[in-house]
């Protein structure tokens, strides 16, 4: 009864001259793939270091008498650290200047006997010649010159000698004042004011913080592809040079507002890993940068000749990776193809699997099945 009014109604429509709407079937959205250059950001997990982190540690043994920072303070290259106890530098000292002083008036004393025994000698020597002494009066005066001549030398040792002692206490003396030698942040302070230190003990850690470096690691790979133009290992220096400025992301995902450099890449490849260990540089000028932080170096990548094309066109299958290509009767092909990211979250770099101009299709490929027809031509409008 249901089908017999579907009919009537349709009849009586027909004969009012009403048109009834036909559906007609939709093309799915394709592209020609092509070729072009993109720069591929890649990403690799770091640990900053100091350029100059320093371990402070004394080198003399001693009480520590007073601690002059904190910890996480900001200091200066040469500022004062740590004090050592240095009376007995001060004591050292004074007994080495002492011997200095002795041994000044030894010299003095032999240069003023020897210009007594030179006098006796020359008289002699003269009186000699006159026929007035004998030659053993001539030879005991000789003698005793030479005598003075080598007192005077030997006065001359100990005062270079009592002078190196008075430079050493001296030096033992300043190692009880322990500064700084870079500018940069104070670490861990693991000792107390009253204890007795030794040149084995670790006082802090001095992280020089004006230059940061990001340590990390990259595949042997990705240094093959950029020396694959006949470049040779000994200008990878002038490789590092023509690599473009580096970004930093935090581990909160903010992007640090200065860009680095990468300044070194290690000659040894890790047989473990396969990568080598890269560095790269960053200025640190408002101090917001940490040694031992963890972070992200972002790397761009410059790649020429590649065939992009959108995720909405990639079917992941398991372990396959497919995308549908249009052929001449206008159906769909299932390809198996490898892929890259892209690196900008909505395309894929397709490596193998398709060809310069082949069509695909761009979007809804997860609702498109193997030999299903994917393209309709355009239904023409009526001329009147």
């Amino acid at each position: 009864m249901g089908a017999i009014t579907l009919c009537m109604a349709v009849s009586i429509l027909t004969s009012c001259g009403l048109d009834i709407p036909k559906e007609t079937p939709s093309s799915f959205e394709t592209l020609a793939v092509e070729e072009s250059d993109i720069v591929l950001p890649m990403k690799f997990s770091a640990k900053l270091k100091g350029e100059a982190d320093v371990t402070i540690s004394p080198q003399t043994s001693g009480q520590l008498m007073k601690i002059c920072v904190t910890e996480g303070q900001q200091v200066s290259r040469g500022q004062t650290l740590f004090i050592i106890d240095s009376r007995n530098a001060q004591h050292e000292l004074e007994s080495a200047q002492a011997n200095l002083q002795a041994a000044q008036a030894n010299l003095l004393a032999a240069e003023a006997q020897a210009n007594s025994a030179k006098l006796e000698y020359e008289s002699n020597k003269n009186l000699y010649d006159k026929k007035i002494v004998s030659s053993y009066m001539l030879e005991n005066s000789k003698n005793n010159y030479n005598q003075a001549l080598a007192a005077v030398s030997q006065a001359k040792s100990s005062i270079t000698q009592a002078q190196a002692g008075v430079n050493r206490a001296k030096v033992n003396l300043g190692f009880c004042t322990i500064t700084s030698p870079v500018s940069g942040l104070i670490g861990e302070i693991p000792v107390f004011a009253g204890d007795q230190v030794t040149p084995m003990t670790q006082l802090t850690i001095v992280s020089g913080n004006q230059q940061m470096e990001a340590w990390f690691s990259i595949t042997e790979s990705i240094i093959e592809a950029g020396m694959s133009q006949g470049m040779k290992h000994s200008d990878m220096t002038a490789h590092m040079a023509s690599l473009p400025d580096v970004s930093l992301v935090m581990k909160n995902g903010t992007e640090y507002p200065y860009k680095g450099r990468v300044t070194s890449i290690t000659g040894v490849v890790d047989a473990a890993t396969g990568s080598l260990s890269c560095k790269a540089t960053f200025p640190n000028p408002d101090g917001h940068l940490f040694s031992g932080a963890q972070c992200t170096v972002v790397l761009p990548i410059s790649r020429s000749h590649v065939m992009v094309v959108p995720q909405t066109a990639v079917v992941r299958l398991q372990d396959k990776v497919l995308v549908y290509k249009v052929m001449p009767d206008s159906t769909a092909k299932a390809v198996t193809v490898t892929t890259a990211d892209a690196g900008n979250g909505k395309d894929v770099i397709v490596n193998t699997g398709l060809g310069v101009g082949d069509r695909i299709v761009a979007v809804g490929a997860n609702n498109v099945q193997e030999g299903q027809k994917v393209l309709f031509p355009a239904e023409k409008e009526n001329k009147k």
